[in-house]
């Protein structure tokens, strides 16, 4: 059985290829040693050497969110990256968020870096990175603009732990007089000037009784 597929074999080579049987397998071999030598000064990508442990980059793991309360402005700055002991922080719409974990974003050199340890409503809204829109407050923003940062807010509520609020500053404006003061100060005023009648009437009165004084005397 099996001679008689070696035969039927060689006469299959000799009817397809023209080559003997010899000939044929012969060239067979050294296209088989021909691709393992090729093969080998390629290799793939599946061997290639694993590299040393110690070389190996190693991330720290993210801090848990740390919740730190009502913050001035003034103390959010803080939370800009520049301290890699801290957490980096920003927010929006007076909602301070965790961004510790886009580091790469919003850390120091990454493309939005200037609106970490800041709240910066106005600037997300208008996508604007001037110094001047790098504030809270968004009045006089048109409707697109608010459309605008009320999607950055959601994106950021479904991404980001909320770790804080930024403290909303008063201006403090001097009282104002009251009219009841300017009237009693008035009236004070009026009260310590001399009377002005008085006087002419005392010297109307002298004069009067001066030439009936006389003309006694004459009598």
């Amino acid at each position: 059985m099996a001679l008689q597929l070696w035969e039927t074999l060689k006469e299959a080579v000799v009817a397809y290829t023209g080559l003997s049987p010899a000939t044929f397998f012969t060239l067979l071999a050294l296209i088989l040693a021909l691709y393992y030598v090729v093969s080998g000064l390629f290799p793939s990508s599946d061997h290639r050497p694993a590299a040393p442990r110690d070389f190996e980059p190693q991330m720290e793991p993210l801090r848990p969110p740390v919740q730190i309360g009502e913050v001035t402005e003034e103390e959010l700055r803080a939370y800009d990256g520049s301290d890699p002991e801290k957490p980096l922080l920003m927010a929006i719409k007076g909602q301070i968020y965790d961004v510790t974990q886009s580091r790469a974003f919003y850390g120091p050199g990454g493309p939005y870096a200037l609106f970490a340890g800041k709240d910066a409503s106005r600037a997300l809204a208008k996508m604007s990175f001037e110094e001047k829109d790098l504030s809270g407050d968004i009045s006089g923003l048109g409707p697109f603009e608010l459309e605008a940062l009320q999607d950055w807010e959601y994106k950021f509520t479904g991404k980001y732990v909320t770790v804080g609020t930024v403290k909303k500053t008063v201006p403090v404006t001097e009282p104002e007089s009251t009219g009841e003061a300017s009237e009693s100060t008035l009236h004070d005023a009026e009260s310590s000037k001399p009377t002005e009648a008085g006087p002419s009437e005392s010297a109307a009165v002298k004069n009067d009784e001066t030439p009936s004084k006389i003309d006694a005397d004459k009598e």
